[in-house]
Order: C-alpha cells, then structure tokens, then sequence
C-alpha cells in the first residue's frame, strides 16, 4: 500500500445551536465555509455554533480532495498516527479539536470523570454517546466570557448574604448553615478544613439546584428586579472579581436569553471570567462551567459526554450534576492556563525581528496539547520539528503556506489541515507588514512516565 503524504487538507462539519453566532459572525461558520462544500452555504438568520476537527463519528473531518473521512484513512495508515499512539487510544484521534461561536450562555455542566462516563453510556446512550472521559481546554481567539469553577467560598457567602432572591432560593437554613460553617476558614487549606468546606458547598448547591421550577421562577422575578433597582449597588457591591454593575448586566442579559431559568442563581456560585485572546482555560473531568460569549478554540479528549443542568433546552441531569462535582474551590487566576514557549520549533530571522512566536498549552493529561502560532510579517517561517503522535492545525487569521515533506500548500483563514506522525512541519507567512499568520495546532504524543520521555 502507498501511504499518502502526511498533510491532508480537512473539509470540517459546522453544527448549528440555537447558542452560536449569527451568519457570517460566527467565527465556526466562517471557517467552515472557507472549504468548499456542496452542503453549506452560510444563511445571514442561522446560528452556527461549532466547526469539529477530527475523528468523532457525530460529525467526522473529510480529505478535502477524496472525501474520505480522516476516520478512514488513519484505521488504514496505522503511521499516520504513530503506533505508540495506536496502541494506546486505538484507530482513532484521542484527541476532538474545536472551534466555537458563542452568543448566548450555553448549558452550566460539567464532563463526567472516565469511570462514570462508562456507567452513564452503558445506562443511557442516548444522551451520553460515549465511554470517554471529557477534560478539556478553552483558548480565546476574540473576547470571551465564562463562569468557570467554584468562586472563593467568602464570594458564595458574600452573595448569599447580601442577594435576597438567591437566599430565598437556596432557603435560610441552607444559606445560614453554608456561612456559619465556611466563616473564618475560607483559607484554611488543611484536609479536615477542605474536607467540610466542599461538603458544605455541595450542600448549598444541592439545595439551589433541587429547587422547582415554580420557585426557581418566582426568585427569578424578584433577582431581575432586584438587580435593575440597585444597579452599581446590587450584592452589596459584589466582589472584588465581579463588582455589582457586572453583575447587574450579567443578570438581566442571561434573563432575557434564558428567562426564569436557574442558571442565573448558579453564576453566584461560579467564577465569572474574561479572557482576551490567546488566553486559556484548562477545565477537568467533574469540574462546573458554562461559557457565556466570545469565540475560542477547544480541545478535548474525543467524547461527547456533557452532564448539563442550566441555561439549556436540552437534556439535563441535575442529580447526576450535583452528585459528579468536585466541589474544588479557589480564584479564578488559579483556573486559567498559562502558555509556555514551544522549544521544538525553529523561527527564521524574519520571524525573530518581527516577534514572532510559538506558544504551548499543555494541560496536565496525556491526550492532546496545543501550541499557537504568530508569525508577523511576511516571509516569517516556523519549523516545527518532527512529533511522534497526530496533529491538526487550524489557521485563524492572515494567510502564507504549510508544507509537510515534499508537500507545500497555501493556508488561510479556516483552512484545516491534519499533519501525520513523525512529520516536520513548516509554516511561512505572506502579506504586508501588519498582517499576522496565526494558527492553533493539536497534537498527541505517548509519553513513557517512568522517565518523562517520548516513546
């Protein structure tokens, strides 16, 4: 058999929620439709949430030029995977490589860990499709907000005490029982501390997320009123991280997206976040988040399993939710990732002088990372050296070329490609002064852990 040369240009498949951007705002569509497609033709009234790259059967990526799914080809070239990688994850990406276009709050959830996911498919298929744990990770690629991890257990008191629709909500003893217990030890990071503090924020959680509907409804009435009465003042003020006019904002926006729904007493309990671009998030397996706005880049482990219980029409599962959580608590600074520069890559002098960069985000599981990529100017070239494992790149922004081996070929904003095993990897821009070649790459690499080595 002759195997293909390891860069495949990617025709992706865009999914359309009632979440995502408008038309040509949304970054997932416009990516999508810089591909040639007989089915896609972007309509100026639809949402389009997600471009998927990879090799999840819900929506595989095509060989642009055989229209083959990538699925396919990688179960018959075991190389272009590498067989360390094969041999751990099997004939597929471990890894489901993301665009997403948000404008309006998407599901409060949490990915359950790999052991519940196996007992959640094998009890309902339906709605978890998969046996797979689901940690993940957020990059932005324009402004974005979201409600990530448990706040600081002094914020949920705080609020509890000074937002009277939220304490009517979670119930007085609940509310009271939760800031007698965390009071004074909010810092406290011994076991027996953290021990009680989580069990009584899951408590108070519980007692919120158990309310009726008929409750949640009528709180909901009187948080909206409250909030637009006070204003600058509602909470008291707020927070230090999110001070009562964002709060107040927040508020009335997610009630017009979402009226009298429960999600907008939970956003008191999570950190509310805004990341500029090139910013990241690293969310766990059983870990609380909802994203809010903005467009970003997400990977994650290849599944499709999603507990949701807010801000959503779909299925929810409230008591799986409560019961799966963590309860890990602490600011927000401490959830959001920090890139590093890439080592194993070579930027011409071009690039150098024009502050090039390429930077990794290499969150702390084995099934993918991601390095981003800015080449200023033209003629700024990146080499990349050879990976053991699979990669897909996505350019985001700028135009130049990509060549693999013998192979060259342009790239542009939503052009994807996927790259094989053991390839060298150059990128090269083209355009003026001003213009920047920016591109997301995932990747897997096998690591031996009894020496912190590549396999």
């Amino acid at each position: 058999m002759v195997l293909p040369v390891p860069l495949i240009r990617l025709q992706c498949g865009v999914n359309s929620y009632d979440w995502g951007k408008i038309g040509s705002d949304s970054a997932a569509a416009k990516f999508a439709a810089a591909t040639p497609s007989d089915t896609l033709s972007i309509q100026s009234d639809k949402p389009y949430a997600e471009l998927w790259m990879g090799t999840h059967p819900s929506n595989p990526s095509k060989d642009l030029q055989s229209g083959r799914t990538l699925l396919e080809l990688v179960e018959e070239n075991q190389m272009l995977l590498a067989p360390s990688v094969r041999a751990r994850y099997g004939t597929k990406l471990p890894f489901l490589f993301k665009v997403l276009s948000i404008n309006k709050a998407l599901s409060i959830q949490a990915h359950p860990n790999k052991k519940l996911a196996e007992k959640l498919h094998a009890r309902d298929p339906r709605n978890y499709p998969d046996d797979n744990h689901k940690p993940e990770m957020a990059i932005a690629i324009t402004d974005f907000e979201g409600l990530c991890g448990f706040r600081p257990l002094a914020e949920i008191a705080h609020f509890l005490s000074s937002v009277s629709a939220l304490r009517q909500l979670v119930g007085e003893d609940a509310a009271k029982s939760f800031i007698d217990t965390v009071r004074g030890q909010e810092s406290d990071n011994s076991s027996e501390s953290t021990t009680q503090n989580k069990r009584a924020l899951q408590s108070a959680f519980a007692a919120l997320m158990n309310s009726s509907q008929e409750d949640v409804a009528s709180a909901s009435k009187a948080l909206v009123s409250e909030a637009e009465t006070k204003g600058d003042g509602f909470a008291d003020g707020g927070v230090e991280s999110t001070n009562g006019a964002v709060l107040t904002e927040l508020v009335t926006r997610l009630n017009k997206q979402f009226p009298d729904d429960i999600g907008l007493f939970v956003l008191f309990f999570l950190n509310f976040v805004k990341l500029s671009p090139g910013e990241a998030l690293f969310l766990k397996a059983d870990d609380i988040h909802a994203y809010v706005s903005g467009d970003i880049i997400e990977c994650m482990a290849a599944s499709d399993n999603v507990v949701r219980a807010g801000f959503t029409p779909k299925f929810k599962d409230v008591q799986t939710l409560v019961d799966l959580l963590t309860y890990n608590y602490a600011p927000i600074e401490e959830q959001k990732m920090e890139p590093t520069e890439y080592p194993y890559v070579v930027l011409n002098r071009a690039a150098y002088s024009s502050g090039s960069e390429a930077n990794l985000y290499d969150p702390p599981i084995d099934e993918f990372s991601v390095i981003r990529t800015v080449l200023n100017g033209d003629g700024s070239k990146a080499t990349f050296d050879p990976l053991d494992g699979p990669s897909i790149v996505i350019c985001t922004g700028g135009k130049g070329k990509i060549t693999v081996g013998s192979k060259t070929e342009e790239i542009k904003e939503g052009y994807v490609f996927f790259v094989g095993a053991t390839a060298e990897l150059i990128l090269e821009s083209q355009g003026g002064s001003n213009d920047s070649l920016t591109t997301f790459k995932a990747f897997c690499e096998v690591e031996d852990h009894s020496n912190g080595a590549s396999l």
